[in-house]
């Protein structure tokens, strides 16, 4: 093979490895190091390495063994310019003896679980436990995560040295919490994956990598690594519900409800996939937040139409789990769609105060008072959706709204 084709050879190979295996890499140097930063440092070079490397004498058998054991080789180098007493010759020699070990990638221990419950600690803000886990786990660069919140890139990266240097200085413990602690931290980490979800749902199709099709990416991760866990098949049932029926959000520039889309455009495997995965958890009998979240998720896609009665019932029960105001405000838009306006406006009202710089309350508050005949309320609360709207395409939908109640 000639120069030029072995370097794209090479490049592709290193592209491939740092997209699917980069989690895996950073996982295994953080469990061996203990220590963030030097990890994310040495993985950098070795993967600086590969290209000089890899172009001339072509991709290792194992590209994810190269990579961790020149990580590895690079660690040691570096504490050895700093090492002061026993305790890190001794961590030295044990590095040295894994660096030493060929390994094949299936050899790889896999430590993603415990990389991302230490991403999701309660002791880092929830910004930062979801900046941390697009970073380390799914490997999105620093730019890529600044776009996505709209921070300057600066910002975010200090945010995500210091979310680092927290778990250094805290002593946040590089493990999968015991049973005691599960149930909490388990929520905690299913809670970032939906906020990086709604991340990009919210941000649409030009806000550079994916921010859904990540979330899907990390659920499965942990889908894979914590088999049986209802709760997991729920959450990932539930964005794969929303994430079917991309296609067919958009229309003509503006959003289109689930009820008006075109269902041909709907990806039917991942519809598929998303009800086994619901029947899966229901039939284990521990009902939680998300599973309940994607059994109404599943009733906005029925064949006919949206089953109102059975969600204003989900509403209830979850709000068990969560009494929140953003769960009654959608509790409230249910028992409307359900035929009881009268009811629906008593409990917008009762929220309106809690809500009023919410952007969705306004449209719901729009949507039933519209419903109810009420004109001037309706286009009032319609002038204050449209103004707190921030997706174009959600502001097309509202004002064609506004528009069929003004003709």
């Amino acid at each position: 093979m000639s120069a030029a084709p072995q370097a794209i050879a090479a490049t592709k190979a290193l592209t491939a490895v740092m997209q699917n295996d980069r989690g895996r890499l950073m996982a295994a140097l953080i469990k061996q190091l203990r220590d963030w930063q030097l990890a994310e440092e040495v993985l950098q070079e070795a993967a600086l390495s590969a290209v000089s490397h890899w172009g001339r004498v072509g991709p290792p058998a194992s590209p994810q063994g190269w990579l961790l054991k020149v990580a590895l080789r690079k660690a040691i180098d570096r504490m050895r310019g700093g090492a002061r007493d026993t305790r890190k010759a001794a961590a030295i020699a044990v590095l040295a003896r894994d660096e030493a070990e060929e390994q094949e990638a299936a050899m790889i221990p896999d430590e993603r679980l415990s990389l991302i419950f230490t991403c999701c600690h309660p002791a880092l803000e929830q910004k930062s436990q979801v900046a941390l886990t697009l970073r380390t786990v799914c490997g999105l660069t620093t730019t890529d995560i600044a776009r996505a919140f709209l921070d300057a890139e600066p910002t975010m990266g200090q945010r995500l040295s210091r979310a680092k240097a927290k778990i250094a200085a805290a002593g946040i413990p590089f493990a999968v919490p015991g049973p005691d602690a599960w149930d909490d931290r388990l929520a905690a980490v299913l809670t970032v994956a939906y906020l990086i979800y709604n991340a990009g749902y919210s941000a649409g199709p030009d806000a550079g990598r994916d921010l859904c099709d990540e979330a899907v990416y990390l659920l499965r991760i942990i889908d894979q690594l914590r088999p049986d866990e209802p709760e997991v098949q729920g959450c990932l049932a539930l964005m794969l519900f929303s994430h079917a029926r991309r296609g067919a959000r958009v229309g003509g520039g503006a959003t289109v409800p689930p009820q008006d889309q075109d269902r041909s455009l709907w990806d039917t495997v991942l519809l598929h996939d998303a009800d086994t995965r619901l029947r899966t958890a229901l039939a284990r009998q521990q009902p939680g937040p998300f599973q309940i979240k994607a059994a109404i998720a599943a009733c906005h896609v029925l064949p006919a139409r949206p089953d109102w009665p059975q969600i204003v019932a989900l509403y209830g029960v979850l709000m068990v789990h969560e009494p929140t105001d953003v769960i009654r405000l959608n509790h409230a838009v249910a028992v409307a769609e359900a035929g009881d306006v009268v009811t629906a406006r008593k409990a917008i009202t009762a929220l309106r105060a809690a809500l009023a710089d919410y952007q969705p309350f306004h449209a719901a508050d729009a949507a039933i008072a519209a419903m109810a005949g009420d004109r001037t309320a309706a286009l009032r609360a319609f002038g204050c959706a449209i103004d707190l709207a921030t997706n174009p395409a959600d502001v097309a939908l509202l004002i064609a709204r506004r528009d069929r109640l003004l003709s």
